[in-house]
């Protein structure tokens, strides 16, 4: 059965595609799947090598407030959202961009960016094929509860 494949990269074949007005541009720049993490529940991992200090996507979501994204974040554990501002925060729980189950880590090899209300993320160093991408959360809703589980040899162990 022949290939379904493209012949050019992922990355290539995305930038062709042609823009159509009205509709948002794809936000990720490199390609990420979604498979089961070793740090915790699911993971963003590298379809492709990423290049460090290159784009690698943002998440999208429902732009909510502060007060709101905290009421939603109360008691989960696993936590999709991100504030953007002292009064905005998007929440992606219901969005299909991969990066959106991206874990934290205390030797993170990506970082985590707000640029004009968008959630960015950017590679650190060069991000190998499979390697899971992992951001290190900063201050987090949690505020040092939650036991961390991303193995790194400088674990801070909490969240």
């Amino acid at each position: 059965m022949p290939s379904l494949r493209p012949a050019v990269p992922l990355v290539e074949a995305r930038a062709a595609a042609p823009r159509v007005k009205g509709v948002p541009a794809d936000p990720q720049k490199f390609a990420v799947s979604v498979q089961p993490s070793r740090i915790d529940g699911q993971g963003a991992f590298a379809a492709e090598a990423i290049p460090a200090r290159r784009k690698i996507g943002e998440i999208r979501g429902e732009s909510i407030s502060v007060r709101e994204a905290r009421r939603r974040a109360r008691g989960l554990a696993r936590i999709m959202i991100v504030e953007v501002s002292a009064q905005r925060a998007i929440d992606a729980s219901q969005s299909q961009d991969p990066l959106r189950f991206t874990n934290h880590s205390c030797a993170p090899n990506a970082s985590l960016r707000i640029r004009q209300g968008r959630v960015e993320f950017y590679a650190m160093r060069d991000i190998a094929v499979g390697e899971e991408l992992c951001v290190d959360y900063g201050e987090s809703h949690h505020e040092g509860r939650l036991r961390c589980r991303c193995g790194a040899p400088n674990c801070t162990g909490r969240l």
